[in-house]
């Protein structure tokens, strides 16, 4: 067994930007947590379970590659064979001795490789056979992508492994199983497996793709032209590979007498964390956040305390790292952050808002309006979307979120980006379209 040093183990640290200062009578408390990891190596794996660690080479790791078969998949031809390059350039950046399997997804998912119900284990031989084998696939037949997140979930579970991550390409609707079905698919799988998903084209359906993601704690995106899924898949192979701990959880401790209002990731996406609490003992809860390589990421936390008189003050929440153990207990990451109350008549502290929590509640509203605006163009209100993608332009302009605008001004001409003013482009390629709601969850962060 290897020795593992404190350089196998990322170290975890949180940072609370806020403005502590409430007014007489003043009750809600906000909080930006900013949780980095650095440094190689794994904790689950290098300290909670030694077997799962293999010296040098990161921590062990399960990956299942999901590869839509259906029949729009041949529409245009191209489509397939850029699929098929592109489950082969992630095969080929598989770590040695990642365990891996590839199904095929059609209105039932296939074991394409290698088959009779086990993982293959990366290395020269086991690559070659894989993309053997992805030379078979073919397109034919409908989509009912429960069943191949069910399949992915039965494989990755075979192994003894840290890291159990699962990739999704789609084309198309999931048409040939009820949403419901969809639904229950992820609540099985949620919490046992990552997993990024992929819309190529623009015959599939936003919300059906960054729901998956959602649900499973991986990234969401679109790419439009199938020639640049391999590059594309390639690079989300690369970040599962980098992936050194997983099933972090993001514990909030709050005193008698406090309300959790919400807690959500601000960056480097908008994720929505509140309803997925898991009580964790007296007056704490755990968040799921998924697996973590070298990273940092923001969370906005906002609680309702007790209104207090002037001069008093209280710890409002404590927040902490967990990895859940078997058996229930739980490894704490040794990282946490403290939220504070204090009751002040000084109004220039008790009014001034903290940079980083005006930030980020700009940039939750602005993946709000943007959502909000293309569902009322698909409506028909032209007004309303008009008002709403015009509110876009202003905040993605005022936060340099350039990207956003960039996607924002294929949309709308802007006039005025300053005051919001913009008027609907008369023709929007659906592409455009697509990405802008796709991507407009994705934050910048705030310029330090």
């Amino acid at each position: 067994m290897a020795n593992f040093s404190k350089s196998n183990v990322p170290q975890f640290s949180v940072d609370v930007y806020q403005n502590e200062y409430l007014p007489e009578g003043g009750a809600e408390v906000n909080a930006i947590v900013t949780v980095t990891a650095t440094g190689g190596g794994t904790i689950g794996s290098a300290v909670a379970a030694p077997h799962l660690y293999s010296p040098g080479q990161g921590p062990s790791a399960a990956v299942a590659l999901m590869v839509d078969c259906s029949g729009s998949m041949d529409y245009p031809p191209t489509k397939m064979r850029n699929a098929r390059d592109a489950t082969a350039a992630a095969i080929d950046t598989l770590r040695d001795g990642v365990h891996f399997a590839v199904i095929g997804g059609t209105h039932v998912a296939k074991e394409v490789y290698p088959g009779g119900g086990r993982l293959a284990v990366a290395g020269a031989a086991t690559r070659d056979q894989a993309k053997q084998a992805l030379r078979k696939l073919s397109a034919g037949g409908g989509t009912a992508i429960g069943t191949w997140l069910r399949l992915a979930d039965r494989l990755l579970s075979s192994a003894d492994v840290a890291i159990r991550h699962g990739i999704l390409l789609t084309d198309g609707r999931n048409e040939h199983e009820s949403p419901e079905d969809l639904k229950a698919a992820l609540d099985a799988c949620a919490g046992r497996f990552t997993c990024d998903a992929r819309g190529v084209g623009t015959d599939w359906e936003v919300r059906e793709v960054t729901g998956i993601a959602s649900a499973l704690l991986g990234s969401a995106d679109i790419v439009a032209d199938p020639a640049g899924l391999a590059a594309d898949f390639t690079q989300m192979m690369e970040t599962a590979m980098g992936k050194e701990v997983a099933d972090v959880a993001l514990r909030l401790w709050t005193p008698v007498g406090t309300t959790v209002k919400f807690v959500k990731q601000v960056a480097p996406t908008v994720e929505e964390l509140t309803d997925r609490r898991t009580e964790a003992g007296p007056r704490a809860g755990d968040y799921p956040t998924g697996s973590w390589g070298d990273e940092s990421r923001d969370y906005h936390v906002c609680v309702e305390v007790p209104p207090a008189g002037i001069g008093q003050e209280m710890l409002a929440a404590r927040v902490s790292l967990v990895i859940p153990e078997p058996g229930g207990s739980v490894q704490n990451l040794g990282a946490q952050g403290l939220v504070r109350a204090v009751w002040t008549d000084d109004m220039a502290a008790s009014t001034s808002i903290n940079p980083q929590v005006a930030h980020y509640t700009g940039q939750a509203e602005l993946a709000q309006v943007i959502q909000q605006g293309l569902d009322l163009r698909k409506a028909g209100d032209i007004d309303g979307a008009t008002a709403k993608l015009g509110r876009a332009v202003q905040l993605a302009g005022a936060s340099g979120n350039a990207d956003t605008a960039k996607l924002l001004a294929k949309v709308v001409d802007v006039v005025d980006a300053a005051t919001g003013t913009v008027r609907l482009k008369a023709k929007v390629e659906e592409a455009d379209e697509m990405t802008l709601e796709t991507r407009s969850t994705k934050t910048v962060r705030v310029k330090k």
